[in-house]
């Protein structure tokens, strides 16, 4: 007979997430989620801020992808007023953004890593994210949480010797990430406790509502830096990683491959980078009107919905958030597995629990 029991808060690799599990013997059966423990009521917050004080309180939403949050926030912003950004910001924007997506697919990796034993490729990981968080401390004066993508541009330009040091950060990783591939992708175990497991299909995928890698690794070729292309993305050239397995050794494989990509985006992007200002005058108050956005952040299509009414204020913020949507695929999946497939399902799945709350 089927007994109900709670995988976390408390448990080691649940994080900030329950799941309710249906199960008989070591057999699951069915999973129900209890989310809400880091609710933090952003979008409410966001009504009573200025439009500009807004924005270290959205990366909070996801702060291990600070940067991609405040773009997709910022453009809502200008969207809505038709502010224009200088083009040397949009480059510093990409810049800022795909470092922290790197960044996020390091802290991704390392998790995924831990929930099968690997213990020194999660410190290889964790500690190679410390070159990453030094470029962006760098760039914008701040670790984690950045405040440096603002309505109108960037808060900086570039600081003197960064581009030095970023060559030769990204040059170590370029060399490095080829030994997370034989460490971690050619390990024999790895590849037991992860092919096969978790799969997701194509059209489960898309029915789902599941974005950005993980939609990627179902044989879904969509990137809304390429196909609905924004700050300086449509002048760039990279590729879109896809794969059809919708395993999760594939989908921590796409992340693995997108690292290089981000690599030879932010190259190009310090080689391209054009000369003029990087920030803009935006007016003081918010028309009346109201706009969507989206960009794509590590975990997936991040959407602003945004409604301003004449003040400085936002009327209404909605955040359509990549991790809530992949929690649809999560609980679909955790279902008639074995419990310990549940770790490596949930954490190839690179679910934020902050960004779920909001």
């Amino acid at each position: 007979m089927p007994v109900r029991v709670a995988w976390g808060v408390q448990h080691p690799m649940s994080g900030h997430l329950t799941l309710y599990l249906d199960v008989d013997g070591d057999y699951v059966l069915n999973t129900e989620p209890d989310v809400g423990y880091t609710h933090r009521g952003l979008e409410k917050t966001a009504e009573y801020r200025h439009f500009i004080q807004f924005v270290p309180v959205i990366e909070r939403a996801c702060n291990f992808d600070a940067s991609n949050f405040a773009l997709g926030y910022a453009r809502a912003v200008e969207a809505l007023m038709g502010v224009e950004v200088p083009e040397r910001a949009e480059y510093l924007r990409v810049i800022a953004a795909e470092l922290s997506r790197i960044m996020s697919h390091l802290y991704a990796q390392a998790l995924l890593s831990m929930t099968g034993g690997f213990e020194t490729m999660t410190v290889w990981s964790a500690n190679d994210r410390e070159l990453v968080l030094d470029l962006l401390e760098m760039l914008t004066g701040a670790r984690v949480t950045h405040t440096y993508i603002v309505p109108g541009g960037v808060r900086a330009d570039l600081p003197e010797g960064f581009r030095e040091r970023a060559e030769e950060v990204l040059s170590y990783l370029e060399r490095r990430i080829w030994d997370y591939y034989k460490m971690l992708f050619q390990n024999k175990t790895f590849q037991d406790r992860t092919m096969g497991v978790g799969v997701l299909s194509r059209e489960e995928a898309i029915e789902l509502g599941v974005t950005g890698p993980n939609l990627r690794a179902s044989g879904v070729d969509f990137d809304t830096r390429r196909d609905d292309p924004y700050a300086a993305y449509d002048k760039l050239d990279f590729d879109v990683v896809v794969f059809k397995e919708g395993d999760a050794y594939t989908r921590a494989l796409v992340r693995f491959y997108e690292i290089a990509e981000s690599i030879k985006i932010i190259r190009q992007a310090l080689k391209d980078l054009p000369e003029g200002p990087v920030r803009c005058k935006v007016p003081p108050t918010l028309p009346k009107g109201e706009v969507y956005t989206r960009v794509e952040t590590g975990r997936g299509e991040l959407g602003i919905y945004l409604v301003g009414a004449g003040g400085n204020r936002p009327y209404r913020l909605k955040i359509s958030a990549p991790s809530f949507r992949n929690l649809m695929g999560l609980i679909h999946l955790c279902r008639d597995v074995p419990m310990g497939d549940i770790p490596v399902i949930y954490y190839s799945f690179d679910i934020l629990l902050l960004d779920v709350d909001r």
